[in-house]
């Protein structure tokens, strides 16, 4: 059972979590955070709210916050929870930009960078599997899944091209009530 934050203040902290812990990518924490820690929002839901944010510009849960900002306070809910979400990573990435810049010819620092690299793929690995419990009951949402991870990461097919026969798809599969 989810319940969305009490107030604004919990809103902000809640990403500003989010955000803190967000080091190679902010999604796994995102979800981490809204469904399974603080329950804010139902697996099935935040999948939605992302798929649906994958469509707008900028990153991906950044107008997580935004939309659920506002679905929870209004307009002033979604600049809490951006500003919640980019607090941290900001003042990091100013912060490490600097240092990196003075120590990149450095073998150790590649290595780190490299290695923290993978380790943000692997998260995004498990986020995705988590993200795809909804998708298990529905043969034609995996289907549809499946065939867009093989046309774009096997055959090199751009994702603007896909996204929009996906979409289509989609909303043909969830009109005939198959998705």
């Amino acid at each position: 059972m989810s319940s969305p934050p009490a107030s604004l203040w919990e809103l902000y902290w809640g990403f500003l979590s989010i955000g803190a812990r967000s080091f190679g990518g902010v999604l796994p924490w995102a979800h981490r955070v809204m469904v399974e820690e603080r329950r804010w929002i139902a697996p099935a839901d935040f999948a939605e709210v992302l798929a649906l944010c994958q469509f707008l510009p900028g990153p991906n849960v950044g107008n997580v916050s935004i939309v659920l900002g506002r679905r929870w306070f209004g307009p002033v809910g979604s600049l809490v929870a951006f500003a919640g979400l980019m607090a941290l990573p900001l003042v990091w990435v100013f912060a490490l930009a600097l240092l990196y810049a003075d120590f990149s010819s450095n073998p150790a620092v590649r290595a780190v960078v490299t290695g923290v690299g993978i380790a943000g793929g692997g998260l995004f690995i498990g986020t995705a599997f988590k993200l795809a419990k909804p998708l298990a009951r529905k043969p034609w949402g995996i289907a549809l899944a499946v065939g867009c991870f093989g046309v774009i990461a096997l055959g090199r097919v751009s994702l603007f091209a896909v996204l929009p026969v996906a979409a289509l798809l989609g909303w043909f599969a969830a009109r005939k009530g198959v998705l």
